[in-house]
């Protein structure tokens, strides 16, 4: 039996999950899972950084940018000297694009944008320190302001070439909820070729219980579209018309529609008038896109399956990009808490599981198919505040702070049992309890 350690006991080993997964200029996602820096798990990390260190947060982002590539994209993966994952640098072979970076081993694809959240995460923890610390968070916030914007350009062009308000990925990968049920359909028109090289996985090693991970055929077509990638040399333009999978992902639209209007705010304490207003137009469109998904029977918002043409209706989690982003009328908060979600009378805490409890395909131990993940419930808890929700945003704080209260760190959650699953001493689980902890 775990028994709850007290909020500061909390925070000291929130730290000392976060310190032992330093790398020195990067954060391992976790001590043997993930070995090396991901996109948006190092922009959640920053933001739990800047609770214990502002320069720290700040070399982490600056890392990060590093790795940016000549078009603007971030790619989700940058790899540390270390080995014991797969796919590793070999097999994403990004040096063949003309776009990456020289210096730096990156894969070919990339994660939701979280990172303007983390920009002013340290912005604000810099300023309320003063002093030295004050100086370098808006030395580093003016310094990678435009990395940061070519960032959200690159997504709104390259990723919406229709303008359309909706961001097409084209990995499950690419949308950080790796194996959801929302990629079931596009993924089964995935083919691998008989050319597809073998391959051997890590990620199995690390975890006590199969359910838990993605299964071989799976793999096999995440695997079959890399090679897609690669073999077009990740160009932009060349990837759609090739890659098998192109989906228009309803919650990294949110995302993006968020962080742009995150952004557009630090532009106007920075003067850059125009770079702000831009943003803003870009927090717009893509907000209208999210809108435009949702479901009249549901109530949830859809992705579209840009190859099929077809709408992608699942009851996940990404079905609240309308509330996370602000224009839920209403009826999609009452949704959130009511009895098919957070309000389920089997949880072991009111949160939001990334399937609803209510589904029966959700399967319980299973990565995206089921599990809570604390950083999702910290996005939203992040929305709330911002929409000016501070009960909604105080409820999922204090349940996701007895969630962790065992000092784990889980990568995600039992819904009903409230195990921890996955890579435990997760570093963005860790973060983000420190954020709740500080507020």
């Amino acid at each position: 039996m775990r028994v709850p350690v007290s909020d500061v006991g909390l925070g000291d080993r929130a730290a000392d999950v976060l310190r032992g997964n330093d790398l020195g200029s990067m954060t391992a996602a976790a001590p043997r899972l993930y070995p090396h820096m991901w996109s948006w798990d190092s922009g959640l990390i920053a933001v739990g950084l800047a609770r214990l260190s502002v320069p720290r947060a700040i070399t982490e982002l600056r890392t990060l940018l590093r790795a940016q590539w000549a078009t603007g994209m971030i790619p989700h993966i940058v790899f540390s000297e270390g080995d014991g994952y797969f796919p590793g640098p070999q097999r994403w072979a990004t040096e063949s694009a003309a776009a990456a970076p020289a210096a730096v081993r990156t894969s070919g694809i990339c994660q939701p944008p979280v990172h303007a959240l983390a920009v002013r995460r340290i912005l604000d923890a810099g300023r309320a320190a003063g002093g030295a610390d004050r100086a370098e968070a808006e030395a580093f916030v003016r310094d990678t302001f435009g990395a940061w914007l070519a960032w959200h350009r690159w997504l709104a062009t390259a990723r919406d070439p229709d303008g359309r308000g909706l961001v097409e990925i084209h990995h499950g990968w690419e949308s950080g909820m790796d194996n959801s049920p929302r990629w079931d359909q596009p993924y089964a028109a995935v083919v691998p070729g008989d050319d597809l090289p073998g391959f051997v996985r890590t990620d199995v090693d690390h975890v006590g219980d199969l359910r838990e991970r993605p299964t071989d055929a799976e793999y096999g077509r995440y695997l079959w579209i890399v090679e897609q990638l690669r073999r077009v040399r990740y160009d932009d333009d060349a990837a759609r018309e090739v890659v098998g999978f192109r989906v228009a992902d309803v919650f990294m639209s949110a995302i993006l529609a968020v962080a742009s209007d995150e952004l557009a705010g630090i532009g106007d304490e920075l003067g850059f008038d125009d770079d702000a207003a831009e943003l803003r137009e870009l927090a717009a469109r893509f907000r209208a896109g999210v809108r435009s998904t949702v479901s009249p029977s549901t109530g949830l918002a859809r992705d579209l399956d840009r190859r099929s043409g077809r709408w992608i209706a699942t009851e996940t989690v990404a079905g609240f990009a309308p509330l996370f982003c602000g224009v839920d009328d209403g009826s999609q908060r009452a949704l959130f808490w009511g009895e098919r979600w957070c309000g389920h009378p089997a949880l072991a805490h009111p949160l939001p599981p990334s399937v609803s409890p209510a589904d029966p395909g959700l399967r319980p131990r299973t990565y995206w198919r089921g599990p809570v993940w604390p950083i999702v419930s910290w996005l939203f808890s992040w929305a709330f505040e911002r929409q000016g929700d501070d009960d909604g945003a105080r409820r999922l704080r204090a349940a996701s702070l007895r969630q962790l209260a065992g000092g784990d760190f889980g990568e995600y959650y039992e819904p009903f049992t409230g195990e921890p699953l996955g890579s435990l001493h997760q570093s963005w689980t860790a973060a983000v309890a420190l954020d709740w902890l500080a507020r």
